[in-house]
């Protein structure tokens, strides 16, 4: 994942006529990793989805180099298809073969759970199924917005040792949360401070 890059330059973010934040810059190249924090409805999420080029901000820049990959809160996996079916199938959209979703699935402790159903899988392990379609997908960078959220204590380690090792490979993370998570960012962009009323 050498050469791996995400900056943002200035940028501002408006929804439904107000503007969510504004002077947002950051810079990271491979093995780099950011948190963003405030509280719900300060644009944590509406800056991933700039980050991810889904959508357009309304003045600065965005580049990236190198395939992105979020995780939302849309589970985005066939509810009927086995959990191993389902990953498969965005592994074939993403170029990843059958052994990078067998990793991805062993990463999240969800190899047990490969012949299940989509449907029948708990809150945490749907979490730790969009977090094994992120790993899976090969993507050098990771957008995870509130990747914590329903996630057991065993299954924050994890996540944890799962975004330690894309680092170390050269990838590059962005983590939106409101706890905390045991995640390496040496970056923190607190979205509060960007605030249109803020000093």
């Amino acid at each position: 994942m050498t050469g791996a890059a995400l900056r943002l330059d200035d940028v501002a973010c408006v929804r439904g006529g107000r503007m969510l934040f504004r002077g947002v810059s950051l810079s990271l190249t491979s093995g780099g990793g950011a948190m963003l924090t405030g509280p719900n409805g300060a644009g944590k999420s509406s800056l991933l989805r700039l980050c991810a080029g889904l959508l357009p901000a309304f003045s600065g820049s965005v580049a990236r180099s190198g395939g992105v990959a979020l995780c939302d809160e849309k589970l985005a996996l066939e509810n009927e298809a086995s959990l191993h079916r389902a990953l498969s199938f965005w592994a074939a959209i993403d170029r990843a073969n059958a052994a990078q979703v067998d990793a991805a699935m062993d990463a999240m402790a969800l190899s047990p759970l490969a012949e299940v159903p989509v449907r029948m899988l708990s809150t945490g392990q749907r979490k730790r199924a969009m977090l094994a379609r992120i790993i899976a997908s090969g993507a050098a960078i990771w957008l995870l917005d509130e990747p914590g959220n329903g996630l057991d204590t065993g299954s924050l380690d994890l996540l944890g040792q799962a975004v330690d090792r894309h680092l170390s490979a050269g990838g590059i993370v962005v983590a939106a949360s409101h706890q905390p998570l045991p995640i390496v960012a040496p970056v923190t962009i607190h979205l509060p401070d960007h605030q249109a009323d803020a000093a």
